[in-house]
This record gives structure tokens, C-alpha cells and sequence, in this order.
């Protein structure tokens, strides 16, 4: 099987199948990523551990901290002591807290949206566009803001000072 063919298999078993766990699996929530196809997770319990990913999953489904895990138990692992099963996506999450397999000390973390690291972009006035020699090209407030970089804002006082000099 060629490794395109792998990828589209892998990916429409993770995205289109609703996967209930078993009574060994258990749900988890991914904490951080420490390399060589490992990951660290919480248990509803508080209980972390380490986690493998198995080679069908490997450079076809991206894992990231936050992410919700069905893991199934490894009983001769002393560090890594599961074996990841499914990969949870949101639908499955919501189906899962429909259906009640939800641990209730998810639940609280599944609902909060994803904002804590985002910022929301700067509602900018509208200016009416006024024709040629108006407009200065010290204007910038048409411009795009990037909300990936810290805004830094010049008071009229600085400036006022810098073109005194």
C-alpha cells in the first residue's frame, strides 16, 4: 500500500468513525509532547503518565497539547503505560458528552474555546477616502495589523518633541 493511500485510510478512520471506549480504555487529555512519538497525559483522575503513538498514526495525524486521546493500558510499561487507540476531534467529544462517556472533569476543559492565546484585531475608524494631495502618506491607519506581533502606539507628545530636535 503506497503511503498516500495509508494517509486517506488513517484520516477517514480518525475523522469519520464515533469511537465509544471500552471498559479498559480510558479518555485522556494530551499535556505536552516530549518527543520519539511519545506523549505526556492526565487522566480524569489527575494520574499522568506517558503514552505511545502507534506507527499508523505516525506522520499521518498531528497530535497537540489539549488534544482528547482513547489510550488503551500497556501492563508491562513502567513509563509508558499506554498505547494510544483514537485520536478525539471535536464532534467525537461532543458526541461522547451526549451520549454520557464524557469524565465530568473534561468537561469544563472541552467547552472553553481555544482564546486564551489569541488577541482580537483592533477595530480600525473608517475614513472617508479623500482624493490626492489630502491624504498623507503618515497614515497609516488603512493598513493591515498584525496580530502576531505586540502593538506599539506613538503619543502625538513623542512626536511633537522628535520634530522640535
Amino acid at each position: 500500500m503506497s503511503q498516500a493511500t495509508k494517509r486517506k485510510h488513517v484520516v477517514k478512520e480518525v475523522l469519520g468513525e464515533h469511537m465509544v471506549p471500552s471498559d479498559q480504555q480510558q479518555i485522556v487529555r494530551v499535556l505536552r509532547t516530549p518527543g520519539n512519538n511519545l506523549h505526556e497525559v492526565e487522566t480524569a483522575q489527575g494520574q499522568r503518565f506517558l503514552v505511545s503513538m502507534p506507527s499508523k498514526y505516525r506522520k499521518n495525524i498531528w497530535i497537540k497539547r489539549g488534544d482528547f486521546l482513547i489510550v488503551d493500558p500497556i501492563e508491562e510499561g513502567e513509563k509508558v503505560k499506554a498505547e494510544i487507540s483514537f485520536v478525539l476531534c471535536k464532534d467525537h467529544v461532543r458526541s461522547l458528552q451526549k451520549d454520557g462517556h464524557w469524565p465530568e472533569a473534561f468537561s469544563e476543559v472541552a467547552e472553553k474555546p481555544n482564546n486564551r492565546n489569541r488577541q482580537t484585531q483592533p477595530e480600525l475608524p473608517a475614513e472617508p477616502q479623500s482624493s490626492g494631495e489630502e491624504s498623507s502618506s503618515e497614515d497609516d491607519s488603512d493598513l493591515f495589523v498584525n496580530t502576531n506581533r505586540r502593538q506599539y502606539h506613538e503619543s502625538e507628545e513623542e512626536s511633537e518633541e522628535e520634530e522640535a530636535t
